[in-house]
Order: C-alpha cells, then sequence, then structure tokens
C-alpha cells in the first residue's frame, strides 16, 4: 500500500466575493484557456456568466459546459468531453457548483488527458498521465 503524501500545492480560498479572484488563481497555473464546468440551475442565475466575465476581463479564454444533471452519467461526462474537444486545447477546468458539477468537471478531466472512456477506469491504479490543473467552487455547504 503507497504511502500517503501530502501534497502542499492544493489551496483552499474561501470567503464572500472570491469570485472575482478567479483569474488570479487561473493565472497562477499558467492557464489561458479554461473549461467551465455546472449544471444548468446554477448556470441561470448569474454567476457563471460573472465568472466568465471575470476571466475574459483577464484575457483568459472559457469555454462552457452547463448541461451537468444530478448525479452525472458516463453521457455527461462524454457531452462535457466534446464541448472541451472544440476549439484551443484547454488548459485547466473550473467546476462551479454541487457534488455533481465538481464530479462530471474531474471525469472530464480525467479523460482529457487519459483518454478512452470513463468505464475503462474501473479500479485502482489504472491513470497512466496526470489530468490538468483544476479549480473547485463549491456552492452548496455539504460539497
Amino acid at each position: 500500500m503507497p504511502a500517503f503524501e501530502f501534497d502542499p500545492s492544493i489551496r483552499v480560498v474561501f470567503g464572500r466575493g472570491r469570485l472575482s479572484e478567479l483569474p488570479e488563481l487561473v493565472a497562477s497555473f499558467s492557464a489561458s484557456s479554461v473549461l467551465i464546468v455546472t449544471d444548468p440551475g446554477l448556470a441561470a442565475t448569474g454567476i457563471v456568466d460573472r465568472a466568465q466575465a471575470f476571466l475574459a476581463d483577464a484575457r483568459i479564454t472559457s469555454r462552457l459546459f452547463s448541461e451537468v444533471q444530478a448525479n452525472p452519467t458516463s453521457g455527461d461526462i462524454d457531452a462535457g468531453l466534446a464541448v472541451a474537444g472544440m476549439g484551443e486545447p484547454i488548459d485547466l477546468i473550473v467546476a462551479i457548483g454541487g457534488g455533481s458539477a465538481l464530479d462530471c468537471a474531474k471525469g472530464i478531466n480525467f479523460l482529457l488527458t487519459n483518454g478512452g472512456r470513463i468505464e475503462d477506469y474501473h479500479g485502482h491504479g489504472k491513470a497512466e498521465k496526470p489530468m490538468l490543473p483544476s479549480i473547485g467552487v463549491p456552492t452548496t455547504a455539504g460539497t
């Protein structure tokens, strides 16, 4: 059994109004093109529009996948992967929402970097390549 490894690069930034810091966080990974993953309900609130505007003001391009269902399936991951594959390559993934959006974003990230279908990775130790950097913007206390 491998030993636990602490990764000091993981940061938690929280508090009211911190969404405006998203471009700075993205830039800290030297990323210039991001995929935003969220659900339709949250996309309708305007928070995703604000995130995209903050990124655009910092000259960071963003692509939006806002069709994550509650309890996402491999179909959600595949649909998000298709959006990620449009245009210039994605450098980083931003998930905005609850657990469904955050989980779907991880699945998209995994397939973007390792290929195949999510079903190919049942079990442990099957990933061969590191995933892209990601930022999670949880919008629920349970997430």
